[in-house]
């Protein structure tokens, strides 16, 4: 028989109403409590960055390459399609995925209203996946068809349609900057929200077939490659590998330079996350630490009879141990059932509303990073099993005589 473990089954089994019984559960939901604090707030925090990252995928890929220019409008020099970059994308380590895209300004107009906008033309290697979940009408355009209206479809944003006041299948003229300027007539098919204001107010997507026509392109000639990458986390070394296989004249620029304010802010989320985390650990060690010193200083008498019996301090001290392991796991059982359960419903029914001007997304979002929820629970039975030995340390001085006549 485990003396340690039998003892402890002993203690904690306090008569319901005690003073030990009321510690206990205090011990046991201070954990809980900052276990379920800990798992929302990184579902959320996680939430918040893969939202806002796959928002800003959709208009700025990973890594973006055009040729060399000295113009800083949105007018772009010829880049063709025939290059070891393009053909050979798939050979290059760490890219899964490139395409060929191509940008116009211009002005949308209707007999009441008019706005800037910048055309973004993509082709059939374009990935519409990441669009699916900012579609809030219509469809995407048709792009890259031999035949038919595709390349006079356009997907415009809600804050353009909400300006201009048009609707899914009307007709709206597109201006391009031109001397003479050229005028196209354009069907809108879709409509999509994202909440970054500077991508809404800006960007219309369309058939890249209109833009090289409009610049006198051949069909093998782009304005940028987009390429996404397999893994975020390895840009720079997927980045080099690029920069291996480019000609002299082109250029490459990260998204992480390219919408900087918003991944600084990303970064200061992670700051602030280790703060709390911090925070919350160190308040439920401190927990910890004084129920036990709590239960030991009620269990006094006890400690000295089981010393005057002979029992060495190593096995009164595990004992305590054990009393605060077992708190600690019915702890955690009790934080990740609160926890996740909390997050599914608000992952299931949206339950906290945002206001997309500020955050960029109508809700509160959930990320399920299960890595994460069980490295939080391993390192919280890790931690505060190293804390429980602080206290158990004043059982050394615990001296038999003076404890049994101790007196509650």
């Amino acid at each position: 028989m485990n003396v340690p473990v039998f003892l402890a089954s002993k203690v904690r089994h306090a008569p319901l109403g005690s003073f030990s019984s009321t510690v206990t559960k205090i011990g046991i939901a201070s954990i809980a409590l900052g276990l379920g604090i800990l798992i929302i707030a990184f579902a959320v925090l996680f939430g918040f960055k893969n939202s806002i990252q796959q928002k800003i995928f959709l208009f700025g890929a990973h890594l973006q390459v055009s040729k060399f220019t000295n113009n800083s409008s949105y007018e772009e020099t010829a880049l063709a399609l025939n290059t070891k970059l393009y053909q050979d994308s798939t050979r290059i380590p760490g890219v899964q995925h490139i395409q060929a895209v191509a940008l116009k300004a211009g002005i949308l107009k209707t007999s009441e209203e008019l706005t800037g906008v910048v055309l973004k033309g993509v082709g059939k290697d374009y990935d519409w996946n990441l669009f699916q979940g900012s579609i809030v009408a219509g469809t995407v355009p048709v792009v890259g068809a031999d035949t038919g209206s595709g390349s006079t479809q356009i997907l415009l944003s809600q804050y353009m349609a909400n300006q201009l006041k048009v609707k899914i299948g009307e007709s709206v003229p597109l201006y391009f900057l031109e001397n003479p300027p050229r005028a196209r007539k354009m069907t809108v098919v879709g409509i999509y929200e994202t909440g970054l204001e500077e991508v809404d107010k800006t960007i219309a997507l369309g058939d890249i077939r209109l833009i090289q026509k409009l610049n006198r392109w051949g069909r093998d000639s782009v304005g940028t490659y987009e390429i996404f990458v397999k893994d975020f986390n390895k840009l720079a070394a997927t980045e080099h590998s690029i920069f291996n296989v480019m000609t002299p004249e082109m250029r490459i620029i990260r998204v992480t330079d390219q919408y900087r304010p918003l991944f600084d802010w990303m970064l200061l989320l992670d700051r602030n996350m280790i703060i709390l985390l911090a925070l919350i650990t160190f308040v439920a060690s401190f927990n910890m630490v004084s129920v036990l010193l709590v239960l030991m200083v009620e269990r006094t008498p006890m400690v000295g009879l089981l010393k005057a019996i002979g029992s060495p301090n190593a096995l009164i001290r595990r004992m305590f141990v054990f009393v605060g392991l077992n708190m600690v796991i019915w702890g955690l059982v009790i934080g990740n059932v609160v926890g996740l359960g909390l997050c599914f419903l608000q992952y299931r029914f949206k339950l906290i509303p945002l206001d997309p001007k500020n955050y960029f997304m109508n809700y509160v979002p959930i990320v399920w990073d299960w890595p994460t929820i069980l490295a939080l629970n391993a390192a919280a039975i890790l931690l505060i099993a190293l804390v429980l030995w602080v206290p158990t340390i004043i059982i050394n001085r615990v001296q038999p005589v003076k404890a049994l006549a101790f007196k509650k």
